[in-house]
């Protein structure tokens, strides 16, 4: 079978997407592709979610943060930014995801947006309502633990 001519295949663009949660989730990027699935057919439908075709090209994802390339149609990518937009929870864990950007080829994707080093979070004890917990600290964000989970803080909350 031939390939066909390059006017013909279909055109591709790639967003770099950014993901963070709690600490101690754990997500896969099988995970993260079911999500998105399920996602864009809740949003925009069978039709929609086949036209705009997602697909998570590279995933990595460690200590709650991590980052994806997500594969999109060229004329699709507002869709397909609206259906990051809508996920909010993967594998039940409470997920942040953010489009750092748009590109029109992998590797350029992943050298702008993927590439440079996650920040590793600073572990320490802080006094949250007035006890000492253990908690995970990232720029002004802070993951305090309690008693029933996470809860999150900034340095103003904390001392």
């Amino acid at each position: 079978m031939r390939h066909l001519p390059k006017h013909l295949r279909p055109r591709w663009r790639y967003l770099g997407v950014g993901l963070e949660t709690w600490p101690d989730a754990r997500i896969d990027r099988g995970q993260f592709q079911r999500e998105l699935y399920y996602t864009a057919q809740n949003l925009i439908g069978d039709i929609g979610s086949t036209d705009v075709d997602l697909s998570v090209y590279a995933f990595v994802f460690d200590d709650g943060e991590g980052a994806a390339v997500v594969r999109v149609r060229r004329g699709a990518v507002e869709r397909g930014r609206a259906v990051l937009a809508c996920v909010d929870r993967i594998a039940d864990q409470p997920v942040r995801v953010t489009v750092r950007g748009v590109s029109g080829t992998v590797r350029a994707c992943e050298e702008r947006y993927i590439r440079r080093p996650l920040e590793s979070p600073e572990e320490r004890t802080v006094a949250f309502e007035n006890a000492d917990r253990f908690a995970f600290v990232r720029d002004r964000r802070v993951a305090v633990r309690t008693d029933s989970g996470f809860a999150g803080a900034t340095d103003f909350d904390i001392e």
